[in-house]
């Protein structure tokens, strides 16, 4: 990929603005993004054993919402639900949304059924708890639960799709879906992971005492995801534009074939990453542009003990043609890393102005890992920190397991890192190259580095790393 020369300055937010608008013209006229998505999907490529993914085929018939009764201005929610079990009960279509503002709670998608959005459609859900119960079974940052869900969800489900020219706005932001939400403490101290996963119940019906007082309920919800499909196969989400979540935004867990491909992310705000893969294999993903309030692209498999029980890996993504605009982490894997990270694929593809350009963490309680990931042809500008790692958290989190020493005995929660391939990287501005704190009872292993070239205002610092491997790098260390 051919480098853009001049780098990102400090702008007025206008003018950044404008700058991003036209860095995103220049990657798009080099084959990066979303606005750059071709219609066909070309043979994937990979480094590891990868099938060659599909099109979910919907069958020739389709409802459209505002034919079935749906009214702008009005909940639709019932309609649109009764045209996906319409449609899936006949063998699938798609649902139509046409051009207008419609209004609606949670959809759950079925087999078969593709929900399509077409240009001009915009779809706003609803910020109402009872629009998001009954509580349905999920996974909220690693540990198995029952809650909201997610805004549009499905279980169970084959050849499902989100597709067309249209925008999906999540509930606003303050609202009782959200402000009602567990927040103030890691999961896996909230939740307790010795509990059968049908009594971990989080609706807020169970126990609401004091909600009309403005208390804090002792049965909060979690958050609804985006999209979430779960235990899904074949499952495509393209084109569309997703705008304003309150928690991640496009969420397949325990999936099987998985294509998300055109679709643009906007989102402001804590938590509210761009895509994450869950536990989930065999996905594409390719020409999304990514603008985050948290992580862009991100590899999850699973938390702690919880994660351990269930052993469901994330293996073989391939990310390709991609843009991330703003967020933490251009590409993280992690901190979930229970059930392993296995087997990613990420190539040409820019990040700008992201905190940490490859990010990959976990913990000592986490277990599992991360081995096995190919990075090739990605140009950076603007990011504080290229690469980094960070097996130890901080003590609000982990306690003394934050602590580098004593070493701890290895056991069943240890993590590891191990097998990175990292090629044809251009850096062209950031703050640090390499931040690197591993553990000392299982050092980073199998770290190569070949031809990149990086310009940065300090090297970094590396401990408990084995062996580390560069081929053909030029490092430039100048005052920014």
């Amino acid at each position: 990929m051919k480098k853009i020369i001049a780098s990102l300055a400090i702008l007025t937010a206008g003018a950044l603005f404008c700058q991003r608008a036209s860095a995103q013209e220049e990657w798009t006229a080099r084959g990066i993004g979303a606005a750059a998505c071709p219609a066909e999907i070309a043979a994937i490529e990979a480094p590891f054993e990868m099938p060659a993914l599909q099109r979910p085929v919907f069958a020739d018939r389709s409802l459209d919402i505002k034919a079935r009764g749906a009214r702008q201005g009005r909940k639709c929610t019932a309609v649109i639900q009764k045209c996906i079990d319409q449609l899936s009960a006949k063998g699938g279509g798609k649902v139509i949304i046409p051009a207008g503002d419609w209004l609606t709670g949670r959809l759950i998608l079925k087999s078969g059924v593709c929900l399509h959005l077409e240009e001009g459609a915009v779809l706003r859900f609803t910020g109402e708890v009872e629009d998001y119960l009954p509580a349905v079974f999920t996974r909220s940052e690693g540990i198995e639960i029952y809650s909201t869900g997610a805004c549009i969800y499905a279980r169970d489900a084959e050849n499902i799709g989100i597709t067309g020219k249209g925008t999906l706005v999540g509930p606003p932001q303050g609202s009782p879906v959200q402000t009602l939400n567990m927040s103030g403490v890691v999961v896996e101290k909230f939740v307790d992971y010795n509990s059968p996963v049908e009594s971990r119940v989080y609706d807020t019906i169970h126990n609401t005492d004091g909600l009309e007082h403005g208390a804090r309920t002792p049965n909060p919800l979690f958050s609804p995801l985006f999209f979430s499909p779960v235990d899904c196969k074949n499952v495509l989400v393209e084109g569309v534009r997703f705008q304003d979540s309150i928690f991640w935004n496009i969420v397949p867990i325990y999936c099987d074939g998985v294509i998300i491909r055109g679709v643009t992310v906007d989102s402001r705000g804590g938590r509210t990453d761009g895509i994450d893969i869950d536990s989930s294999q065999n996905v594409l993903i390719e020409y999304v542009t990514l603008g985050c309030g948290d992580d862009c692209f991100t590899i999850k498999a699973g938390r702690c003990e919880d994660g351990i029980r269930v052993n469901r890996p994330t293996a073989n993504v391939v990310i390709r043609h991609c843009l991330a605009l703003r967020g933490p982490g251009g590409l993280t894997c992690g901190s979930e890393t229970a059930g392993w990270i296995r087997n990613v694929y990420c190539y040409d593809c820019a990040f700008l102005n992201v905190s940490n350009g490859f990010y990959f963490k976990t913990r000592r309680t986490r277990g599992g890992g991360v081995e096995n990931v190919w990075v090739d042809g990605i140009v950076m500008q603007g990011v504080k920190n290229a690469f980094g790692w960070d097996m130890l958290g901080s003590r609000t989190y982990v306690g003394e397991l934050a602590d580098r020493f004593p070493v701890r005995e290895i056991g069943p929660l240890t993590p590891a890192f191990r097998q990175i391939h990292i090629s044809n990287v251009d850096i062209e501005s950031c703050r640090t190259l390499f931040s690197i704190k591993a553990i000392p009872e299982i050092p980073l292993e199998g770290l190569y580095i070949k031809n990149m070239n990086a310009t940065c205002s300090q090297m970094g610092s590396m401990q408990d790393v084995g062996l580390i491997t560069f081929d053909n790098c030029n490092i430039r260390t100048v005052q920014q």
